[in-house]
């Protein structure tokens, strides 16, 4: 009776033990700072983000000069010219706000430049980890940096490294 009990005790634990799923973990940011087109590309993001800054701010001043000059000059004005002025403003105002909204919108030159330039990069990383998981035979990758309710992981199944010899960044 022992015998059976121990034989069933071990194949329950020897047949759980071949359904484990295997995990692995990556850093993207580390993965990231380690791909040059990639650093490239953040500086173009940059640059452009900057100079459309500067224009929405230039734009943003003309408004408050507008304003200023509008109620410095309100006391000497009709209420026609009052009405002009105040659409005048209100009109620069709305331009102000739609050049926000295409150059830094959901749908904006920015989020389109950036998806132009690093959604080829996150591609490659992704089909990476896809090959390696596969070979591997990884259930489940998590990505480090994004996944803040991970305390404590092993280094030893972080493949970050991995995941950059495979794109040809060896570290």
């Amino acid at each position: 009776m022992k015998k059976i009990i121990l034989f069933f005790g071990l194949f329950i634990a020897f047949s759980t033990a071949g359904y484990a799923q295997k995990f692995a973990l990556i850093d993207m940011d580390y993965i990231l700072k380690n791909i040059s087109s990639y650093e490239t590309a953040n500086e173009q993001l940059e640059v452009m983000s900057k100079r459309w800054q500067a224009e929405v701010e230039k734009a943003q001043q003309e408004v408050q000069n507008l304003y200023k000059t509008y109620q410095s000059e309100q006391v000497f004005l009709s209420a026609e010219q009052k009405t002009k002025r105040e659409e005048a403003i209100v009109e620069k105002e709305k331009s102000v706000q739609e050049l926000k909204r295409k150059y830094f919108g959901p749908e904006g030159e920015l989020f389109k430049k950036r998806e132009a330039l690093v959604k080829p990069i996150q591609d490659e990383i992704y089909n990476a980890v896809k090959e390696i998981s596969n070979v591997k035979g990884y259930q489940l990758v998590l990505d480090r940096a994004s996944a803040s309710s991970v305390i404590f992981a092993s280094p030893r199944i972080d493949i970050s490294n991995e995941v950059l010899a495979k794109m040809g960044y060896s570290k």
